[in-house]
Order: C-alpha cells, then structure tokens, then sequence
C-alpha cells in the first residue's frame, strides 16, 4: 500500500457522507421514535390528523432526510485532519469553525471500529481518546482499514522510537483466539439474572408507553377477573406463574449467549513486543491496544459454574474512556494459565498471594441482613397489596435467597495489600477481583455510615482516574492505618499514574 503523507491536510474518505447520513438519520428517528409511533397509529386509524394526510407525512419525511444529507455532505467537506511532527491537527465546523490539537504524547488509546454499514462498504472508523473527557475526542468515520493503521502507528510514533515502535508493530502473535465452543460455554454460565431484569424492564417500558392503545383491548378488566380468585383455581395460577418465569428464565438464557456470541465473535488477543491488541466482534467488530502504562484497574470475574467449565473474564480499566466503548476491554473465556499470563503482562510482578488476606468486620454480615430485610418486606408489601394475603407463600423462595446473599456477601468480600498492589474481592453470584497499583491511586477517602459510627466502622473509598474501590466495614484504627499507609507509599514511589 502507498503510504498516506499525513502532514498536508486531508479529509476521509468520501464514503463517509453515507455514514454520517445513516449515523444521524438513525439518531434523528430514535429520539422521536414513540412520538412517530403514536403518529403512525393515529394516522392508521383515522385515515389524517387534521389537515395533514399520508402522502404529506411522507413528503415532509423526505424533506427531513434531505436536510440530514445536506449537513453530512457538509460536515465531510469541512473535517480535514493533519499529522505535525509531535501533534494532531484537525479542522471541522459547517457554521462554527473549531481547530482541535492533540499532542501525541497525550492520546491514551486509538481504536479501529467497523459497524455492519462499514464493513458493506468496506471502510473502518478511527477514534483517538486521551485521558481528558468520557467520550471520544476526535472520531474519522471512514477510512480504508491499511490507512486506518498506518494512521494508528504515525499517532504512537515519536522520531526518537521509531524503530523500536515499528518493531513492535510488526511482531504480532495471537496469543489467545476463542472457539464457538468456549463462547456458547461463556454465554450460558453467565449471571442471567441482568439480563432476566433487562427483559422485565423492556416490557414493562414497552407496556407503559402503548398503555392506552392496550386499554382499548380490555386488558385491565380481565386482569381484574384474574385477580379475584377462589381457592380452586390458585393451582393454576401457581403453575402458570411458574411457566411464564421459566419461560423468561429461557429468554434470558438466549438473550445472554446471543449476546456473547455477537460482541466477542472471532476475539483473538494479540500480543506485541509492549502492548496487547484486542480484536472482536460480528456486527461492530473493534480493534484497539492496551498499553500497561495507561491502565488504571484490571478486574477479573467469574463464577462456579465458569470455574467448573475453566472459564475467566477480564475487564481492563483506562482513564476517563467513554463508558460505551469500556465494554469492548473485556477478555471472555480464559483459561486460569492465560488469565495469569495477561495480568501479567499487564500488570509486572504482580502474584495472587501478594498480602495477606484480611476480611472486612462481621458487622458487615448484619448490615447486609438488614437491607434484604427492607427488601423483603417491600416485595410482600408489594404482593399482599396486589394478589393478598395468598402470595404469602414468596417467602419460601425469598428467605432462603437472603440468608444465602447475605452469606457469600462476607464470604466473598476481602483485601490484600502488598508493596505495589491492592486485590480486593467480592461478589454474589459472580465473583470479582479488583486489583490496583498503588502508585496510580489518585485519593482515598475514609467514609463512615450512621451505622458504622457507633461501632467505630469505616469503609475505605479508593479512587483512580478510572473508577473507585472500596474496602468495606474495616475497624476505624483500620482505615486510618491504610490511609496513611497508601498515601505514604503514592508519595514515596515516585511514579506517574500514566
């Protein structure tokens, strides 16, 4: 491929227009879609809505996408971007003109994107983040895939490296490449219950905003008739209750390997002389690096059931990347060999017996009884008001599932603290691990409940530039020792956080 000069000021491709036409046509749509829906309905029924007939909705429907096509062919027309020698220079703007400059040293992560509209017509989005905002700073739409990382390695390239960057790049490894096998495992030992609440809550939204449309139907007189049962037809209730959540239980089952299989399809983790390549997805297939001088926190979860089957997550926390795009920095289905090898490339040194094990105060244990206890008694409050006195029987499930959360809440629940790292576990149904430099901690805060106060109880809040920890229920004396200890240790050490 002929090397693109990037020091002159060039734009995207011209496909870009389609996909910024299509991008703000789908965004247009989605946020008038309920009030375009009831407009539809009403149309259907009554044939016009005042003066306004079907044939001038589609017209005025027309007109709407002509404007859209307008300020995308503008839009392409004013975005042009350049490469200085340390810097990134870009021109955009259709009516207000903005001058954007990156410095190269400040740019924390450059991904490569292509949604299904991209790989149609064959060309790939660019984002460059630094660690200074939530959202992507700077997003090409549209540039053929070997320009894209030809782009990608002039970004991480300082004149004084260059060969040993290029040497980087050029040894690529695929250390780790899933099989459908192990992605059907992941998929089906993951915690349903997100996505049982997903489905719930959809319908639920879904019901409440065509609930007038449905009252038409009769829908609330034969709930009522339903409600008002006599002893003889409770067992059919019962049974039917028990089929319709074994049911969404099956959806959510679906809905969760679906979903596995859709965002981590062909991943394959690469590795390079200094940095780590991601690379997966079907529809939004993504490619994008991590570098251990800009990670934050690693996070490991799993579960029994993904232990049984030898399956291990990790997630990869950055500073300040945009919370969408923090889902693609996870790695599903590693073995426990692979997962060690990838914190430790990440992460150097570090070992799951750094520190010793130390539990938060059993006092944690009755708190946390006491918040299911709250719970249960708005879910019977909820029942009795809505079916009676007969919906009693929920207890039966919902007792046994507060003493066991409660349980591997504590059980779960510890912290390590060695020279260089903090691991701190938890979890209910998954378990998760936590683990942290020390010298790239940004504060700590030692927070005390009104319940915790009298028993002289602190948690211990442990902030990052990506996100925040914490150490729950420790003895106040505790948490001022580890609060001196960790400050004293981020001033000593002499590092920076990036």
């Amino acid at each position: 491929m002929e090397k693109i000069d990037f020091s002159k000021a060039i734009r995207q491709s011209s496909k870009g227009i389609i996909v910024i036409f299509v991008f703000n046509t789908v965004k247009f749509f989605k946020k008038f879609f309920v009030l375009f829906i009831a407009f539809g309905v009403s149309i259907l029924k009554s044939k016009s809505i005042g003066n306004v007939t079907p044939t001038m909705l589609i017209l005025a429907t027309i007109g709407v996408l002509i404007v859209i096509l307008v300020f995308a062919i503008l839009k392409y027309l004013n975005f042009k971007f350049y490469l200085s020698e340390d810097d990134f220079h870009l021109a955009t703007g259709i009516i207000n003109k903005d001058n954007t400059i990156i410095p190269k040293s400040k740019i924390q992560n450059v991904y490569i994107k292509q949604n299904f509209l991209q790989q149609i017509i064959n060309v790939v989005s660019v984002k460059i983040e630094t660690a200074g905002d939530k959202k992507s700073e700077i997003e090409i739409s549209a540039l053929d895939k070997p320009t894209a990382l030809f782009l990608k390695e002039q970004l991480f390239t300082k004149k004084a490296v260059e060969s040993e960057e290029k040497a980087s790049i050029e040894k690529r490894d695929v250390f780790f490449s899933v099989s459908p096998k192990r992605l059907l495992l992941e998929g089906v030992s993951q915690n349903h219950f997100k996505s049982f609440l997903l489905i719930t809550t959809f319908v639920f939204g879904l019901y409440t905003e065509l609930e007038e449309y449905l009252k038409e139907l009769n829908l609330k007189e034969r709930v009522e008739g339903v409600v008002k049962l006599d002893e003889a037809t409770i067992l059919n209730l019962l049974i039917t209750n028990a089929i319709i959540v074994i049911a969404v239980v099956l959806v959510s089952l679906l809905f969760s390997v679906i979903k596995t299989f859709i965002i981590n399809f062909n991943l394959e983790v690469v590795e390079h002389q200094k940095t780590v390549e991601i690379n997966k997805g079907l529809f939004n297939k993504v490619s994008l690096s991590l570098t251990p001088s800009r990670i934050q926190n690693l996070v490991v979860t799993t579960n029994r059931v993904k232990q049984y089957l030898g399956l291990h997550a990790l997630s990869v926390k950055q500073a300040m990347v945009n919370a969408k795009q923090q889902k693609n920095f996870n790695i599903v289905a590693l073995e426990k060999e692979q997962l060690n090898y990838l914190i430790n490339k990440l992460l150097s040194n570090y070992t799951e017996d750094q520190g010793e094990i130390k539990k938060p105060s059993r006092y944690y244990m009755r708190i946390s009884a006491l918040e299911m206890m709250v719970f249960l008694l708005i879910i019977n409050g909820l029942s009795i008001a809505v079916f009676g006195l007969e919906m009693l029987w929920i207890n039966v499930v919902f007792i046994p599932l507060t003493v066991l959360y409660v349980h591997f809440a504590y059980k779960k629940a510890y912290y390590r603290i060695s020279d260089n790292f903090i691991t701190i576990g938890s979890g209910l149904i998954d378990t998760t691990t936590n683990i942290l430099e020390i010298h790239k901690i940004q504060s700590v805060k030692i927070k005390q409940t009104i319940f915790q106060k009298p028993k002289s109880i602190a948690s211990l809040v442990i902030y990052t530039a990506s996100k925040s920890v914490t150490i729950p229920y420790v003895s106040k004396p505790d948490a001022i020792s580890i609060y001196n200890l960790l400050l004293y240790k981020v001033e000593s050490q002499d590092r920076d956080w990036m």
